[in-house]
């Protein structure tokens, strides 16, 4: 892989809005328990927007992706749009537990049934699964 930081050494990458409303924050917040449950690693999604040469080249490279998304869709595989899951777009950013699991849970789904039995990895002070 062309960049070594925060990349998925065989994991899913998952990709997550952080956007202005509660189905931004919701795919977010989904996207870091995921990671710190060892499920896959959570990556730069501002690096491969703005076309920065190792992470595209990384995303590019990842055997499993999947993107979650508050309420746009893009025709990917492995793409996931909360507001397809019955979650309705707002500016509450008190996220429910209930919710957030649902997230998950179709978040694995959308990766692939190989990908939910992933295994956690080490992770270094950053939080992330890297070096930097």
């Amino acid at each position: 892989m062309a960049e070594e930081c925060c990349t998925p050494n065989g994991d899913v990458m998952i990709l997550a809005c952080s956007g202005g409303s509660n189905v931004g924050q919701l795919a977010n917040q989904a996207a870091v328990e995921l990671t710190q449950e060892g499920f896959g690693k959570i990556f730069c999604l501002a690096g491969i927007g703005g076309h920065l040469s190792g992470f595209v080249q990384s995303a590019r490279d990842v055997p499993q992706m999947v993107a979650i998304d508050g309420h746009a869709e893009i025709p990917l595989k492995g793409y996931l749009v909360l507001t397809e899951l019955g979650i309705e777009k707002n500016k509450d950013f008190k996220l429910g537990r209930e919710e957030i699991e649902k997230v998950k849970a179709a978040a694995k789904e959308a990766a692939g049934e190989g990908a939910a039995s992933a295994k956690p990895s080490e992770k270094t002070p950053s939080g992330c699964s890297c070096t930097c």
